[in-house]
């Protein structure tokens, strides 16, 4: 089977299949009213995140790595160095990938209610050691233009050499569960008739700083281009 084919095969899933199909292991039990169950959603929170967390078995002990990562319809790809111990033990093997979008801490009229307002993901399966030479490039790709927006066509593409060096892993999404949490605390009726004390939330808000050039830059490059200066937040 050829990558085209199972590539087209991946797309019909995500046309046919729109809802996640909880297992055993992907069954949210703790706070069931924070699970989502639309795919849009896992996409959704996997597109805004920049980094995962990879949990693999090393040696029989649980090994968790951050990483860059980057999502092409139902499929992850993850990369790291061909002499990673972390990606060798990943390799045809059960993993496990999550993401955590914090979004605000929630304060509860008592300490037991404080909470955090958040977005994550948890996606369970085999990672796959991905070999043939296009799909690593377009996985490849799929991770750069997660992480940077516009730097696969514009900057220097990969080399034999770089290639080689490189790991890629390919993880279906066939397995996930989401949980969301948003809005003010849920407190207790008594504490909330006592109104003792102040509750809400607080908002965590990003941007994006100014651009730092690299000062071996040259004078004709002094001002980074527009897929840089003009990118918003996801």
């Amino acid at each position: 089977m050829n990558w085209h084919y199972r590539r087209a095969t991946w797309w019909l899933m995500v046309v046919l299949v729109t809802t996640l199909s909880p297992t055993p292991r992907s069954t949210v039990h703790r706070g069931k009213e924070r699970a989502r169950t639309d795919r849009a959603d896992l996409y959704a929170v996997l597109d805004s995140v920049l980094v995962c967390h990879l949990a693999v078995v090393v040696d029989g002990a649980p090994f968790v790595i951050p990483t860059s990562f980057g999502r092409d319809g139902d499929r992850l790809y993850l990369h790291g160095s061909t002499g990673a111990l972390s990606l060798r033990s990943g390799t045809s093997a059960p993993v496990c990938v999550s993401v955590t979008e914090l979004d605000g801490i929630v304060y509860g009229r008592s300490v037991f209610h404080h909470s955090v307002n958040y977005r994550s993901a948890i996606v369970h399966g085999d990672a796959r050691l991905v070999t043939d030479d296009e799909e690593r490039l377009a996985g490849l790709r799929a991770l750069v233009e997660h992480l940077a927006p516009g730097s696969w066509d514009y900057a220097r593409l990969p080399n034999r050499k770089e290639l080689a060096a490189t790991a890629v892993l390919a993880m279906d999404l066939t397995e996930a569960s989401v949980k969301i949490r948003s809005g003010p605390p849920v407190d207790d009726p008594d504490d909330v008739i006592a109104d003792q004390a102040w509750a809400g939330s607080l908002p965590i808000t990003r941007s994006w700083g100014r651009p730092q050039p690299c000062p071996q830059l040259g004078p004709h490059l002094a001002d980074p281009p527009a897929h840089v200066t003009s990118r918003p937040w996801r």
